[in-house]
């Protein structure tokens, strides 16, 4: 079944049901249907055709479910950006994906490069109300391989790589959780999660319109607010990263029950969640936390079972749909018990990176896709994750690689050196912290407002910690696990 076939069955199957809440708006299926169909007609106006790129910089709202529903119509090749991105994360992304337009708004524009055509969104969701609310020709008709999706993750270099994600990836993605988790027209999904990231876009978004539940749509996650979101909307499915469920351990007891009595499922994941808080939250709420594990090239490969035992500390088994093995650094596969890369397969896989033939052909071996990531299976099959093959930080469910602040630090006037690890955080998991070797001439103030106007604010390193030197192998490799440890 195609991807929007899944969709119809909500948007023409229950035209009628009310859908999504927006900031005190309501839509029912058949509306939101209608205001696709006219982002259409608008985009095809405009000169948007089969494989045109477009990009959106945007906080969650109801005209990212339009452009998204409205890309799959017309076969177009969406690029969402982080909108916590700065000029440099900016520039690389937009450049290298090429986009005929940003889609973004009045509060964000200012932050697009200069050159760059941007389309106001409030503009663009004007315009499209007076164009013809019927599906413009064609849609419908593209073939499973067509790329839906530019999203781009980063990579070890500090260069973030688009992986190109198809509708058929989606596809299996959105079918495979809306039965893994049972899904139904009866469940009510508040949706916090930023709809420029896979966890909310890929999984909450799809799970929602494959089942036909209703949506509350919220700009952004707010802790001081989230009692209040639950007690109204009174939700039966929730989506977070472990730092949305630190925040929800902080409710009063018996909000968190009557919470709870209705939660029929928490997921957690894009970053680690830990065994204390899935326990904690198991207190409090009489709900157990169902971790996964996921990524943007793939989507999701692993999660704890819906009816069965959903490990602390563990991410699970393979989804039905994806195969997982377990590799040495020459792949072979390995046994039960031991520690090695993950390799997966399946539909959920990404078709490559952007342009980027080389690091696709490093990815990929003999139809695997080798996820960096470093982990164990038990005897019973769970997987626990151990780590990254790589520096990655995982702060508060975003990616960062440390190569990137270093390169931006050590353009600082009396850096010397500098190196940045990952340490740990009770909210975010983890947070970036600079190990510098300086000159009288370095002025931290000034270096720390340089990279808040670059970089996003997950980014921004906690500390500068002042080094002699920092210590590096023979072959002048720095060795980030002799760094001191640091404290706040």
């Amino acid at each position: 079944m195609s991807l929007l076939a899944h969709f119809d069955r909500s948007l023409l199957g229950r035209a009628e049901r009310p859908a999504l809440e927006f900031n005190g708006a309501s839509f029912t299926f058949g509306e939101l249907e209608a205001r696709s169909n006219r982002v259409a007609q608008l985009l095809q106006a405009r000169g948007l055709t089969r494989g045109s790129r477009l990009a959106f910089f945007l906080q969650n709202r109801v005209e990212v479910i339009d452009l998204w529903m409205a890309a799959v119509k017309l076969g177009v090749l969406l690029v969402p950006v982080n909108v916590l991105y700065r000029e440099r994360e900016l520039r690389h992304i937009l450049a290298d994906s090429d986009p005929i337009a940003v889609v973004t708004s009045r509060d964000l524009a200012g932050w697009i490069p200069a050159g760059l055509p941007g389309w106001d969104v409030d503009v663009l969701a004007s315009e499209a109300a007076v164009q013809p609310a019927v599906r413009p020709a064609g849609s419908g008709t593209s073939a499973a391989d067509t790329p839906l999706a530019l999203i781009y993750t980063s990579g070890t270099t500090g260069a973030a790589k688009g992986a190109v994600l198809t509708q058929r990836n989606f596809e299996a993605n959105g079918e495979e959780l809306a039965v893994a988790w049972r899904f139904t027209e009866a469940d009510r999904y508040l949706a916090t999660l930023p709809l420029f990231h896979v966890h909310g876009l890929a999984n909450g978004v799809h799970c929602w319109l494959f089942s036909g539940c209703h949506m509350r749509l919220m700009e952004r996650f707010e802790h001081a607010q989230a009692a209040r979101w639950f007690e109204e909307y009174q939700p039966t499915v929730f989506f977070g990263v472990p730092a949305m469920f630190i925040r929800l351990l902080e409710l009063p007891a018996a909000d968190c029950r009557r919470i709870g009595s209705r939660l029929r499922l928490a997921v957690s994941g894009s970053a680690p969640l830990p065994a204390e808080v899935h326990e904690k939250f198991r207190e409090l709420y009489g709900s157990v936390i169902l971790e996964r594990y996921g990524m943007t090239e793939t989507l999701m490969n692993v999660g704890n079972p819906y009816a069965g035992e959903r490990r602390p500390g563990t991410v699970g088994l393979p989804f039905a749909h994806v195969e997982v093995k377990i590799c040495d650094q020459a792949g072979t596969a390995l046994p039960e018990g031991s520690t090695g890369e993950l390799w997966v397969r399946g539909p959920n896989v990404c078709a490559g990176y952007w342009r980027r033939d080389d690091a696709t052909v490093a990815a990929w071996r003999d139809g695997w896709f080798r996820t960096g990531d470093i982990g164990v299976r038990s005897t019973d099959g769970y997987i626990t994750l151990k780590g990254r093959s790589s520096d990655l930080i995982i702060s508060g469910g975003f990616n960062i690689y440390p190569r990137e602040i270093e390169e931006l630090i050590l353009e600082q006037t009396g850096v010397r050196d500098a190196a940045v690890i990952g340490v740990a955080d009770p909210v975010r998991g983890e947070v970036p912290v600079a190990y510098v070797v300086v000159g009288p001439e370095f002025d931290e103030a000034r270096a720390f407002a340089h990279l808040r106007s670059q970089l996003a604010s997950f980014k921004q390193p906690r500390a500068f910690v002042r080094l002699e030197a920092l210590p590096r192998t023979a072959l002048g490799k720095v060795q980030k696990r002799l760094l001191p440890p640091w404290q706040a």
